[in-house]
């Protein structure tokens, strides 16, 4: 008996799979880099200190919507976020519009959830921006200012200065040693 047309494709098909398999496993060391990519209102969410964050958090988890508002004035107040070339109010009103999506679907249950999500990456934005700034403050070891990028200073000022009203939000302003 001679074998049929489709035993033939059937050995050629386990042939190709074979080594295919082969080929996948000499090519085992390719590295794949994934990004991240954030639409508007996730891109919106401003990196606070770290105390703000946790407030915010708090108030999503029991009034949703409502540490996302507060998080919009603190936009206001110079905490950046990942729109650098959005103007400062579309970017509070964005976060206004977070908050409001997240206070109307509350009901259904859907808001809560989000509101609790948005708190979360709140707190992950602040501990994950806390630990680049110290890193960059303890691995330098040139002088101050000696390689300086193009407007660290005006950062570093709006950054002083958004503390400073950061710690009068908290009540904290005026206190030593905190």
């Amino acid at each position: 008996m001679e074998p049929s047309h489709k035993d033939a494709e059937t050995a050629a098909a386990a042939a190709a799979v074979a080594a295919a398999d082969r080929g996948a496993s000499s090519s085992s060391g390719v590295v794949v880099q994934v990004r991240e990519k954030k639409g508007p209102l996730r891109a919106a969410i401003p990196y606070m200190p770290f105390p703000v964050a946790v407030i915010c958090l708090f108030l999503n988890t029991f009034v949703p919507g409502l540490g996302t508002f507060v998080s919009a004035f603190t936009v206001l107040c110079g905490a950046r976020t990942d729109l650098p070339d959005r103007h400062v109010c579309c970017v509070f009103w964005l976060n206004i519009a977070a908050a409001l999506i997240q206070i109307l679907t509350a009901i259904v249950m859907v808001g809560w959830i989000m509101s609790i999500f948005w708190g979360m990456d709140m707190v992950i934005l602040a501990t994950s921006s806390q630990a680049t700034r110290s890193r960059a403050s303890h691995s330098s070891c040139e002088p101050a200012g000696a390689a300086e990028k193009p407007g660290a200073r005006e950062d570093h000022a709006r950054q002083r200065s958004s503390h400073v009203l950061f710690r009068c939000f908290l009540g904290l302003e005026g206190k030593e040693g905190i």
